[in-house]
């Protein structure tokens, strides 16, 4: 899984950097159950993954990660979810996963959908494939903030 891993962390680094301008460090990576899948987060953004290989990408955050974001790229501040912070998270997951996607085309055809978001405390992700371990990728993100970037891929397909 270490292949699927890497590309992942190397490419939120860059766009937190790029769109964002702030550093995010990724912390211990670890591997759960969709059953054991919970959090208290307030914001999920999830891409669908198709092709040769099934699952989903989701990032997750409390809702003041989500406004800083939205901030940073929007250029005023936020304090609730309006159409700009949903889409703000949309558009970073889904920046995220078009550029892992190209990093993985050689090996795999990937089809990636449009972002989902889900809002509300403590809301559930149904991960779409049964088979696919979590692998959950902590990142500190404005020194004093944390979100996670979930990756779920059945690879059983290829």
């Amino acid at each position: 899984m270490e292949q699927y891993i890497q590309p992942f962390i190397k490419v939120s680094e860059r766009v937190f950097e790029d769109f964002c301008k702030t550093e995010i460090k990724a912390k211990k990576v670890f591997f759960t159950e969709k059953e054991e899948y919970t959090h208290d987060w307030d914001i999920s953004g999830i891409i669908g993954l198709s092709g040769e290989v099934s699952g989903a990408v989701a990032i997750s955050m409390k809702d003041i990660t989500a406004f800083r974001i939205a901030e940073t790229l929007m250029g005023r501040k936020f304090s609730g979810f309006e159409p700009e912070v949903t889409a703000s998270v949309g558009e970073i997951v889904n920046i995220i996963s078009g550029n892992v996607k190209k990093d993985f085309e050689e090996e795999l055809r990937i089809k990636i959908s449009l972002p989902t978001i889900i809002t509300g405390a403590s809301h559930k992700i149904d991960w779409p494939s049964e088979k696919a371990r979590i692998i959950c990728i902590p990142f500190s993100v404005f020194s004093d903030q944390e979100m996670y970037l979930s990756v779920a891929i059945d690879t059983s397909k290829s």
